[in-house]
């Protein structure tokens, strides 16, 4: 609910049509650009994806994590997604990304088996409610692949629960989480209200097993701390708060595996 108690666009569906679009854009997401999004960034730089590459943002949303990786990386950056909505407003602000498509049924439109040298996918888990689901979208991101490129998944530790994160509040503190299992996740806007939403949960331990089934290989997983926030975040955003639950629990976690 929101502060005046009307329900919110976007509370108890996964940011669905074109409100959702608009409120998911609302979001702040200053814990992930300080300990999620440049850490994505450099393990695809770290993979060589650069100038002449082609990176899929598989679940790209509004596009403004796509647009930036267009300009930090220099490479081509394609954003897809199921909704048209998000697609739709992408589209309008993402002007370094090349090109946009929908994912419908499964499979991404008009994208070739092999075409990207890499793929990332930024918090699309929490949408997902099963392990069917989940498995879906990483067959679909293995079929994009060519074989040896990197995948690298940036998703909440679920257990994190009663941090209170700069622009991040998880379920309940000391809850252990099973695979898929509704949780309520608080959002903080641009405006500085918060914002209620139901996700799903899929555990840390959860994911190499999935990725392997999926035709996964060389699975990594770190969680960023501030510390090494320092050295690759905005410094400004570094600076501009004290982080002081990101530095007792980062939340975060970015997985990393390459196309067998």
């Amino acid at each position: 609910m929101s502060d005046d108690g009307t329900r919110d666009p976007a509370e108890g569906a996964a940011w669905s049509g074109s409100e959702g679009a608009r409120a998911f854009a609302a979001v702040e997401a200053a814990t992930d650009w300080l300990l999620g999004y440049p850490f994505v960034f450099r393990a695809l730089s770290r993979r060589h994806i650069g100038a002449g590459a082609v990176l899929v943002d598989y679940g790209c949303g509004p596009g403004k994590v796509a647009d930036h990786a267009a300009r930090l990386l220099g490479a081509r950056v394609i954003g897809v997604d199921t909704s048209p909505e998000m697609l739709a407003l992408a589209r309008a602000t993402a002007t370094a990304v090349a090109e946009f498509h929908l994912v419908e049924g499964g499979r991404t439109a008009g994208l070739a088996d092999g075409s990207a040298d890499a793929v990332m996918c930024n918090h699309v888990l929490a949408s997902l409610p099963d392990e069917e689901a989940v498995r879906s979208v990483f067959t679909e991101v293995r079929r994009l692949l060519r074989p040896g490129g990197p995948f690298v998944l940036l998703s909440t530790d679920p257990d994190c629960g009663g941090g209170e994160y700069a622009s991040l509040r998880i379920g309940g503190a000391g809850t252990v989480h099973t695979p898929g299992q509704g949780l309520t996740v608080r959002l903080r806007r641009t405006d500085g209200s918060w914002q209620e939403v139901r996700n799903h949960a899929w555990p840390v331990g959860a994911l190499p097993g999935l990725l392997e089934r999926a035709g996964f290989r060389d699975v990594l997983q770190e969680r960023p701390t501030v510390e090494e926030a320092e050295r690759v975040a905005d410094p400004d955003l570094v600076r501009g708060r004290p982080w002081t639950a990101e530095r007792e629990r980062p939340p975060l976690l970015v997985t990393t595996a390459s196309a067998a």
